[in-house]
């Protein structure tokens, strides 16, 4: 069983890798490119819609999975179907722009669909206790899996950081859930998506020769979110643990947000004022900020990870002490920071 989980590990990796070089070649014989203005975090003309490999790798993955056991029936449809529909509209988008009513609807009814699935959201752990949600749950769970995964959309605006946070994640989760013993499916599913988004961080690693686009970013936010809650079905602290593991995307797209909607700002319009994309600018380097995101994430974050998990009724404790500290700095970094005029630049 070990070697057939080994074996199919490396051939989703080396399907990631080369369906981006192929999707890569098309997206620049097709047009399907960004090309750089004065909101784009890059300066020059780059291939996008790569995340194409990662959705059909994972795929491939996860359908391996059910059909050797390893993973069940509810978790592979949340991720083959709702992931399968992220990933359609985000293609679509890149290609022709979907309007953001539309969006919102393929995703939630994506998230939904996972919910039906898994059961519902988890009972969540406030101290010694286990909170039942009902059916309020199946709200708090859809708005939760649709703010992932477009917070990925919002946190994809430079080289590597997206694919990069994905692999942490995935990995770490994985590798906690093991630890825990409770959640086996889970560790395995993350692994696949974890492959599939390194093989394509071979291409994507600054300087990036291709980027994710909607296709990807949304698809990484959704699955995670669906690993999440996957997770949580058996080890109720897995929800706070995936949180704390993603603190550094969750902090800077949630202050952006809600710095922008205050300032009345249109939230779908592209911008540069995250923290990450002001620091990428000041310190003329996407690579510098991307490897800072993974030492906090290394050095701050899995710590404070492990101890939620290995004490669950300090899970609440851990989450604030783990993201209160990035919600303090995030604004000094410039977390939805107003942005000159593209005249004034």
């Amino acid at each position: 069983m070990e070697l057939k989980i080994i074996v199919s590990g490396a051939l989703v990796f080396a399907a990631s890798v080369l369906l981006t070089g192929v999707m890569r070649r098309f997206a620049l014989s097709s047009g399907l490119v960004d090309v750089p203005n004065p909101r784009s975090s890059h300066t020059r003309t780059t291939a996008r819609g790569g995340g194409v490999s990662v959705a059909v790798a994972t795929t491939s993955g996860m359908v391996a999975l059910y059909v050797a056991g390893i993973v069940s029936l509810p978790l592979s449809v949340s991720v083959v179907i709702g992931g399968g529909l992220v990933a359609l509209v985000g293609f679509l988008d890149d290609r022709h722009s979907v309007r953001p009513g539309v969006r919102f609807v393929v995703h939630a009814a994506a998230a939904l669909w996972a919910l039906i699935w898994l059961g519902g959201l988890p009972p969540l752990v406030f101290g010694e206790h286990l909170v039942e949600l009902g059916a309020a749950g199946y709200l708090i769970g859809v708005l939760g899996i649709v703010w992932v995964l477009n917070l990925f959309n919002f946190m994809d605006g430079i080289d590597g950081i997206a694919a990069t946070e994905a692999v942490f994640i995935t990995c770490a989760g994985a590798v906690l859930g093991l630890i825990a013993g409770r959640a086996s499916e889970v560790p395995a599913a993350a692994a696949v998506l974890a492959l599939a988004s390194a093989g394509f961080l071979c291409w994507n690693w600054p300087p990036a020769k291709v980027f994710l686009g909607d296709v990807g970013s949304g698809y990484l936010g959704y699955v995670i979110a669906v690993l999440a809650l996957a997770a949580a079905r058996t080890n109720p602290v897995a929800l706070w643990v995936w949180l704390i593991l993603g603190g550094v995307f969750f902090v800077d797209a949630t202050m952006t947000l809600c710095r922008r909607l205050l300032r009345g700002e249109r939230v779908f319009e592209a911008h540069r004022s995250h923290a990450y994309q002001w620091l990428a600018r000041r310190w003329g380097s996407h690579g510098k900020v991307t490897v800072t995101v993974i030492a906090v994430n290394l050095a701050w974050l899995l710590p404070w990870s492990v101890l939620a998990m290995k004490f669950p009724q300090y899970a609440i404790v851990s989450v604030i002490a783990a993201l209160a500290p990035l919600a303090l700095l995030a604004p000094l970094l410039g977390s939805g920071r107003a942005e000159p005029s593209p005249e004034g630049q």
